[in-house]
């Protein structure tokens, strides 16, 4: 009898998802990775995972990647493709049996996102109506988004400019969202369960800066601008603008009232989790 367990990961060449696939393979799971055919970040997928192409977008792509799948780590691409094609994909998901580990958000645990706005929320929503076994991970800002936000001016000079320097996060490492689903999506227990997935920590994005100059050797300034200045920065980036707006309006509360810290992480993997300072040390080289 064969019982190699078999998981697909989408979004495998993003943030979380080369984490997902490297740890699913030492595992030993058979690991299987959803890619579009001309995926330009290919090049981060781990070896030893079989790439299937296809898309969300395209919910009969994903019948032959789903043959034979036990679980599907799911993050949703929000930024470049909205929710019409939801019912479709977990329609597969449901037909195929598969276990799903969805990648959610703070923002629900917290009810700053309501369902009608077609991210996060109204994931979770359809998952549970579609009669799934399923695990949510409501994560804080990944640590990443460091990399993300600032790297680019940090190459140019000293100075990272942006709003709410004072805004209290609690950044959580992007290989530990992935040890997180890597566990509940092969292990049993988890089913039914929103585990709210932070750092260890609450930093200030001053604070996160300082240390990425500590780790540098770089003496780094923060310089606030204004939220709508950066709000238009964002769209003309690719932000879809209800979700820079929200974005700015949610750092805005966290001036006055630090982001949610949780023990799920430690509970879940008997550790505790990696501190910002670990990520950028990892990542040193990306601000230098």
């Amino acid at each position: 009898m064969d019982t190699t367990q078999r998981v697909l990961v989408t979004g495998a060449t993003g943030n979380v998802g080369p984490h997902a696939v490297a740890q699913l393979l030492r595992a030993g799971v058979q690991t299987r990775a959803l890619l579009l055919a001309d995926d330009p970040n290919a090049g981060r997928l781990p070896k030893g995972a079989a790439v299937h192409h296809g898309s969300l977008a395209e919910p009969d792509s994903l019948d032959a990647c789903l043959e034979g799948t036990d679980a599907v780590f799911l993050m949703w691409p929000f930024f470049t493709l909205d929710v019409t094609t939801v019912p479709a994909v977990l329609d597969k998901l449901r037909e195929h049996n598969c276990r799903v580990v969805f990648v959610s958000s703070i923002g629900v645990h917290i009810g700053l996102e309501p369902v009608d706005n077609n991210c996060h929320a109204y994931l979770e929503q359809q998952i549970e109506k579609a009669g799934l076994e399923w695990t949510f991970l409501q994560t804080t800002g990944f640590a990443c988004n460091a990399r993300i936000s600032w790297a680019a001016q940090l190459k140019a000079g000293d100075v990272v400019r942006s709003p709410y320097g004072k805004a209290v996060r609690s950044p959580v490492h992007e290989a530990d969202v992935a040890a997180m689903a890597v566990r509940a999506l092969t292990e049993d227990g988890h089913t039914g369960k929103r585990y709210v997935t932070t750092g260890p920590e609450a930093l200030t994005q001053i604070e996160q800066l300082r240390i990425i100059g500590d780790v540098t050797g770089r003496h780094l300034r923060w310089e606030d601008v204004p939220a709508h200045a950066a709000k238009a920065a964002m769209v003309e980036a690719g932000w879809p603008q209800p979700y820079a707006a929200g974005a700015l309006d949610y750092f805005e509360t966290l001036v006055d009232k630090p982001e949610t810290i949780t023990h799920h992480i430690a509970g879940v993997l008997g550790r505790p989790p990696r501190t910002f300072r670990e990520w950028a040390e990892e990542h040193a080289d990306d601000f230098r």
